[in-house]
């Protein structure tokens, strides 16, 4: 049953604020402090030693300062986001009192106090009862920081060096929480749900009435309100958290379906006037598709009729063309021919001619040619006539002394040319007169006719 009554949404606030909580607060590491500058041998050694065993006992502190040097010569590094209160003793004031003031230091005389400078924030989950005695979980936030450090060390406590800031967040968390629950108190449920403003006014009027004081420095804590935020708030009881949800719930249920069937019914009207205009539509589509056919089916049947006659007449003319053209063709063709014969003819006629001038010629210059060869025989027979004349006048003129002598030189070619005879013969010429040139041709006649007999013989 208690799980039943739990809200789990509280839960869920709940957690995500310690987790912030958590991320807020940084655990620092403990700084070693650096050697401490000349000296040697075993005094350094032992400073060393010394040194590192003050600072494995020295807790973590949130601020980083550095203390170098050692005995009586040391010096505190501030970093500057930090305040710091230097005092000595026999001193009423500090000697350093400031942001970020480094300063000599003497551990047996000197204290110092580092404080952060930064602004703080505090988480607030405060768990009130507003006026209808209903559990209320107000989550809130403060931001502050320190502003007048002369005024905050004397009044707050920041001896904590871990978390300087610890004691003083607690104490300003429990005046925050007090200051939320006694405003929540006098609202109701529905005044802390919906409007926050009164609580926010309420708890940065009384923390900076105890941070800042009424308008006197003396009286405030030198500390000064940066910032007041109501981050949630929530029923801590499910049943009334879910109850406190039901009317508005109901209400934009009850919106919401009016809406839907509004909507339906606006669907439904326009389904059925889409449908009756798609219907309409649709026979007029029917209709304009109907005449569009009729007026393609006409027109194609006027185009093919068309197309046909112009392919008619189309046709008519080709055939008219090639007709023409044909017998253009043939008239030309025709006077090719004649012009062909003609051509022939000439020709032909060229040629007989060409063929009888050539005979023409052809025996002109073969009469021409017998004409010379006998006029050339003639002569020649002329010349030879002349020739055997002047040769017969010769040899008439020779004295018989020189034929013999002829005779004689050329008797070795006769004899030369002769045969070799199978036989010997002898003709003996001395019958004839051997002085006389008539003797001498008779012996000659003689041995002539021998010789050809002999040769008639032998073939």
């Amino acid at each position: 049953m208690a799980s039943a009554e739990r809200n789990t949404y509280l839960d869920q606030v709940v957690a995500q604020s310690a987790q912030l909580e958590q991320d807020l607060r940084v655990k620092k590491a403990p700084m070693a402090q650096a050697p401490a500058p000349g000296g040697g041998g075993g005094d350094t050694s032992n400073r060393a030693r010394r040194s590192a065993a003050e600072a494995a006992t020295t807790p973590p502190t949130a601020v980083d300062v550095r203390v170098t040097g050692f005995g009586p010569w040391k010096t505190v590094l501030v970093p500057p986001n930090a305040f710091v209160v230097h005092t000595r003793r026999g001193r009423e004031k500090p000697l350093h009192l400031g942001l970020g003031t480094s300063f000599r230091y003497r551990s047996a005389t000197d204290s110092y106090l580092v404080v952060p400078g930064t602004m703080q924030t505090i988480l607030l989950n405060a768990f009130c009862i507003c006026r209808e005695l209903q559990g209320v979980l107000v989550q809130a936030y403060v931001q502050w920081i320190v502003q007048d450090i002369a005024t905050a060390y004397r009044k707050l406590d920041f001896g904590d060096a871990s978390d300087p800031m610890r004691l003083v967040n607690l104490q300003l968390k429990e005046q925050a929480e007090a200051a939320i629950k006694d405003k929540v108190a006098t609202m109701s449920v529905h005044e802390v749900l919906s409007d926050k403003q009164p609580i926010i006014e309420e708890l940065t009027a009384r923390l900076r009435g105890v941070a800042e004081g009424a308008g006197d420095s003396d009286t405030g804590l030198g500390l000064r309100i940066v910032t007041v935020q109501i981050k949630e708030a929530v029923v801590t009881s499910a049943r009334l958290w879910e109850n406190l949800q039901k009317p508005f719930r109901s209400e934009q249920g009850q919106l919401a379906r009016l809406a839907e069937l509004g909507a339906q019914e606006i669907i439904t009207g326009r389904e059925l006037a889409s449908q009756r205009l798609d219907q309409l539509q649709r026979l007029e589509n029917d209709r304009e598709l109907a005449d569009l056919k009729a007026r393609n089916a006409a027109a194609a049947f006027d185009r093919d009729a068309t197309e046909r006659l112009r392919r008619g007449e189309r046709e008519q003319a080709d055939a008219r063309a090639l007709a023409s053209q044909a017998s253009e063709t043939t008239l030309h063709e025709l006077e090719l021919e004649q012009q062909r014969h003609a051509q022939e003819t000439e020709m032909r006629r060229l040629r007989l001619e060409l063929e009888q001038t050539l005979q023409r010629l052809t025996l002109d210059h073969e009469l021409a040619v017998a004409r010379d060869r006998a006029e050339q025989l003639h002569a020649a027979a002329l010349l030879e006539l002349e020739r055997d004349r002047v040769s017969q006048d010769i040899a008439n003129g020779r004295s018989p002394e020189a034929v013999q002598a002829e005779l004689i030189a050329r008797l070795p070619e006769i004899v030369a040319k002769l045969p070799k005879p199978d036989e010997l013969r002898t003709v003996n010429l001395s019958g004839a007169d051997g002085g006389s040139l008539a003797g001498i041709v008779a012996e000659l006649a003689a041995a002539v006719t021998a010789i050809r007999s002999a040769v008639a013989s032998r073939e």
